[in-house]
């Protein structure tokens, strides 16, 4: 490793490695794309693509180099906690797509393997890095719309090719909950720094699978305040938030999905007529991979937590247990 510089190791060639993860590693400052495994015999063809200069048909092969300081797992769902703690194991940090497992006593198993072998875990929840989610606690903390009353996300997009998508499959961790779900819920801990207390949930599920294919969430926070969201992958696509106070209300326009143009944009309206928009670009996969890079570098814990993840998939473990039981389930 060269002295500011994290070699990067991707076990697959997923579609969110292709097009978000490796052109961000190639514009970080401080981290290098050195490796891709693919078991489909894609990987030779895939770094050299993608400019990437060693390419193994295994994943234990890329786990065996020493050169590879971090790894990033792009994998389906059900298979994070194997891949994870065979990263760790053999000494690599790991940056995990979301999310981290499929239950919250397996995402608590895997931080611990990660611990016990000195080596960093995040979770790839990388909207968060953009900078306008920032900007909207530090309006929220400024008494700029008053005291949050309640809090709405939305996450949707229609998924039109069914058959064969590793989001049909359940015993792979498919459904919407697992695919945008989580990302509803982090945002709302996120945004208000609170934790939920209870939540119920209700689904639709497809005809011919045995996910959901779209879910609404009622959540109590900690602090008594409301929060509710709604995922969906047979909706027109959406992917905001709004945050509603006594003197006014924040919305988020572009808060999820990676833009082209980095674009985040912010809508503040407040009772006295006021309203304005905010613009902030930044690219947030850039941003999250040169954090975790720095975090290796320079051996601190990254922003986002370990327990944090941990709390994240114990929320969206509880609204699974609701959609079972039709009850609302204390956390």
């Amino acid at each position: 490793m060269e002295k500011s510089t994290v070699n990067w190791g991707i076990l697959s060639t997923a579609e969110i490695a292709r097009k978000q993860v490796i052109p961000s590693l190639h514009s970080a400052n401080n981290a290098k794309a050195a490796a891709i495994a693919s078991g489909s015999g894609k990987a030779d063809e895939f770094a050299a693509s993608f400019n990437i200069p060693k390419a193994y048909n295994s994943y234990e092969e890329l786990l065996q180099d020493p050169d590879i300081n971090v790894v990033y797992i792009p994998l389906p769902n059900s298979l994070h906690a194997k891949w994870v703690r065979e990263a760790a194991k053999h000494g690599k940090h790991v940056l995990c797509e979301k999310p981290a497992a499929l239950t919250a006593e397996e995402t608590k198993e895997m931080i611990e393997v990660c611990s016990h072998h000195n080596v960093l875990f995040m979770e790839a929840y990388m909207y968060q890095f953009h900078p306008q989610h920032k900007r909207v606690k530090d309006i929220i903390a400024s008494g700029e719309v008053g005291d949050v009353k309640l809090m709405h996300t939305r996450l949707s997009f229609m998924l039109h090719q069914l058959e064969g998508n590793i989001r049909m499959s359940r015993q792979l961790g498919g459904g919407s909950l697992f695919d945008l779900g989580g990302y509803c819920i982090h945002a709302i801990r996120n945004t208000l720094q609170q934790e939920p207390k209870s939540v119920f949930a209700l689904e639709e599920r497809y005809q011919d699978y045995d996910v959901d294919q779209s879910a609404v969430v009622m959540m109590e926070l900690e602090n008594g305040v409301k929060a509710y969201f709604d995922c969906s992958m047979n909706m027109a696509e959406r992917h905001s938030y709004e945050v509603i106070g006594t003197k006014g209300k924040i919305e988020v326009t572009k808060a999820y999905v990676p833009q082209s143009d980095g674009e985040g944009v912010i809508l503040v309206n407040t009772e006295d007529g006021r309203s304005r928009k905010e613009i902030i670009i930044e690219n947030q996969y850039t941003l999250g991979v040169e954090h975790f890079s720095d975090c290796i570098l320079t051996g601190t814990k990254p922003s986002y937590s370990t327990s944090s993840s941990i709390n994240n998939m114990k929320a969206l473990e509880a609204c699974h247990q609701s959609i079972d039981s039709g009850l609302t389930v204390t956390i």
